[in-house]
């Protein structure tokens, strides 16, 4: 078994989650008054700020896959307690959710972006799964998704960014929305998610992903062409790893094939984007592999682990699998190089080309990437 290969690293995994990541950013990231604070400064002080849509639902779900991997810990409450301030402060009474609120619950950015609606569709069916609501979670998600649905669909597949239109169109939402409409699928309710999934899957097959390379882009046009300018060529390795993972997972979850695609994918991210100095994954490139941007964000690390985990155990060449193993185990040293500060339970997020780090708080944003790729290792050791 994969797993057994990486029993060390498991053990860590487990020890800094369970021991210092969870009770952390319960006891100082939680404000006490509702939701989540957006940082903690890394002496271990929270940081006071305005508080966007996507870290309430992200951190609410960090909190149910903690309590799904074993912690003992506050989970239900904790995750109650970031859905609760999401469903109370951020619901627009158009049944989409705006972007942004202040500390204190009022709205300061009525925006309803459609990355932000994918985290609420997902932090909903993680809740559902793990019995933290039942009918008025699946309720509130089909009433999200129809509205989506009439206001953004896009005749050609996927969705618009905004009515009146914005372009350029993304990708990256589509990723996230996948990702939430698979969870439901998952949990055992079907409509109308895995219909959604399904066009979104054939949106990237047929539109999204460059035929002569494999890999997927970022910005496109009005018709789900890549942008004419330069936004067009843009390619990020960490998504290339995340959008493999999703089109692997369609397999067992919607019963489609998509493995060809998803290993293509994860190999031009390997391929070009992995820094030969770092070991770490880049955070762009252009649409020949060529690095634009060599920073080295946390979660593009997370995302790598992640599938090569997941590609290390369903491989049957010993060759090939050896090769996930080995970019696990290298994806795993990498992540612990941003883990490790002097208060256990952070992380750093912005690794740069010449060896240092930004100097800056840790963002709760990346908890959810952390735990998405420790639920993998963790399940299976």
């Amino acid at each position: 078994m994969v797993m057994a290969l990486l029993e060390a690293q498991a053990r860590w995994a487990r020890e800094w989650l369970f021991d210092a990541a969870l009770p952390l950013w319960w006891k100082v990231g939680a404000d006490p008054a509702g939701g989540f604070h957006e940082k903690i400064a890394l002496d271990g002080t929270p940081v006071a700020a305005s508080r966007r849509l996507r870290v309430q639902a992200r951190q609410a779900y960090a909190y149910m896959e903690g309590g799904r991997l074993g912690w003992d810990g506050p989970w239900r409450e904790a995750a109650r307690h970031g859905l609760d301030f999401l469903l109370a402060h951020y619901r627009r009474p158009d049944g989409l959710f705006r972007t942004l609120v202040a500390p204190d619950g009022r709205p300061l950015d009525e925006t309803a972006d459609l990355y932000d609606q994918a985290f609420v569709l997902f932090a909903l069916a993680h809740a559902y799964t793990t019995g933290l609501g039942g009918d008025e979670l699946v309720a509130a998600a089909r009433t999200l998704a129809a509205q989506l649905q009439a206001e953004r669909g896009h005749p050609a597949g996927g969705f618009e960014e905004a009515r009146p239109r914005v372009l350029p169109l993304r990708s990256n939402p589509h990723m996230h929305l996948l990702e939430a409409n698979l969870a439901w699928v998952a949990a055992g309710v079907a409509a109308p998610f895995a219909d959604v999934a399904r066009g979104i899957v054939a949106l990237a097959a047929t539109r999204l992903i460059d035929p002569e390379t494999g890999a997927i882009g970022e910005y496109y046009d009005g018709d789900w062409h890549f942008a004419a300018d330069a936004s067009g060529e843009v390619r990020e390795p960490g998504h290339q790893f995340e959008w493999a993972y999703l089109l692997d997972h369609v397999g067992p979850v919607l019963g489609i094939d998509h493995r060809g695609e998803s290993r293509r994918m994860y190999g031009f991210g390997a391929r070009f984007g992995i820094d030969p100095v770092r070991k770490a994954a880049v955070f762009a490139l252009d649409a020949t592999g060529q690095v634009s941007d060599p920073r080295a964000r946390l979660w593009a690390q997370t995302e790598r682990l992640r599938t090569a985990l997941v590609f290390a155990a369903a491989e049957t060449d010993a060759d090939t699998r050896a090769a996930y193993v080995a970019a696990a185990e290298e994806a795993f040293a990498v992540l612990q190089v941003y883990l490790d500060v002097p208060v256990r339970g952070l992380w750093r997020d912005q690794w740069l080309p010449d060896g240092g780090f930004v100097e800056e708080a840790a963002p709760a944003s990346s908890f959810y990437h952390i735990l998405s790729a420790l639920a993998v290792l963790l399940k299976a050791d």
